[in-house]
């Protein structure tokens, strides 16, 4: 029998509860402490899992000899955080965004090779049981794929409602936006070809964005961008054969050609008792964690998504 891995945490708010309640969940895992610059918010945390508060990042390395860390600090912090973090030769799992813009997440990846760190960041809707139903309905089929997201981002209300930094609504396509675009590079096979602007961003007056993704597979992405405007989350993938649609992206459902109905699996029941693809997404990193294969977004990966976030934002 494998022996229990080690989880340390860094961070200590919303996120870090529902990462930590999937991990525990976990056979052969073992909680073992939780860093915060908040003392009161780590204190909660680790009562509730029986486990340890440590007063930084190097004592919590030092003193739990931790082999997968996860982290879920702010996205104004994330860099300084990863950097400490990286110092070190455990695994490292970032909550996204990691970096609040193009250039912050240039230096997050940079810092992670200059340290020969295995790092990867925690894209929880590549771990929906939706995304891997519409991946599995997809296999084996080499029609070449139209892939449409509509993203709906709202800066007034990421400030006013969500209280977060100017920064972080100013570049708010990295920081919320990343979730949906990450779905081209999901679905879309082969590299990014190019990026042609339809309806170019504009930040001083914020409203519809259109881009068209070209892929070196063929396939073809459309994002559509509706900012400071109702709208949902969607995203379609069309062939020849089949249309795919996660709407709300936590449900997939399919329509086969020459009928109208419309059918839907089951969606898994970790997506129901925990935040939807958290408890995959940790039992990948265990695996990446124990060297095994992992169905996980790198440090790299998370990159290549910032970089065609800002392609379509025209913000290279």
């Amino acid at each position: 029998m494998a022996c229990g891995l080690k989880v340390a945490f860094v961070g200590a708010g919303y996120m870090a509860e529902e990462h930590m309640r999937a991990f525990a969940s976990l056979p052969d895992v073992i909680i073992v402490g939780v860093y915060s610059r908040t003392r009161e918010r780590a204190e909660k945390l680790a009562a509730v899992h029986g486990t340890k508060v440590y007063e930084s990042v190097s004592d919590l390395y030092s003193k739990t000899q931790a082999d997968l860390v996860v982290v879920t600090v702010i996205e104004l912090s994330m860099a300084e955080v990863a950097a400490a973090c990286f110092e070190h030769p455990w695994t490292v799992l970032l909550e996204k965004p990691a970096g609040y813009d193009l250039a912050d997440a240039t230096r997050i990846r940079d810092a992670a090779d200059r340290n020969g760190r295995r790092a990867f960041v925690a894209f929880n809707r590549r771990a929906y049981s939706s995304t891997r139903q519409a991946l599995e309905l997809l296999k084996g089929s080499s029609s070449e794929r139209f892939i449409k997201v509509i993203d709906q981002q709202d800066q007034q209300s990421a400030i006013l409602v969500n209280k977060q930094p100017e920064l972080v609504a100013r570049n708010y396509m990295f920081a919320n936006s990343i979730h949906l675009i990450d779905y081209f590079r999901v679905l879309g096979r082969g590299e990014v070809a190019s990026v042609e602007p339809i309806v170019p961003w504009k930040p001083e007056r914020p409203g519809l964005v259109l881009a068209k993704i070209n892929f070196s597979s063929g396939d073809v992405g459309l994002y559509e961008g509706i900012w400071d405007g109702p709208g949902p989350w969607i995203v379609t993938v069309n062939t020849p054969e089949q249309r795919i649609e996660l709407r709300p992206v936590e449900r997939v459902s399919v329509q086969l050609r020459g009928t109208r109905a419309v059918t839907a699996p089951d969606i898994d029941a970790d997506d129901t008792a925990y935040k939807p693809g958290l408890r995959y997404q940790a039992v990948q990193a265990i695996a990446a964690t124990r060297g095994e294969p992992a169905n996980l977004a790198t440090i790299g990966d998370s990159w290549h998504s910032m970089k065609l976030v800002a392609d379509i934002f025209g913000l290279t």
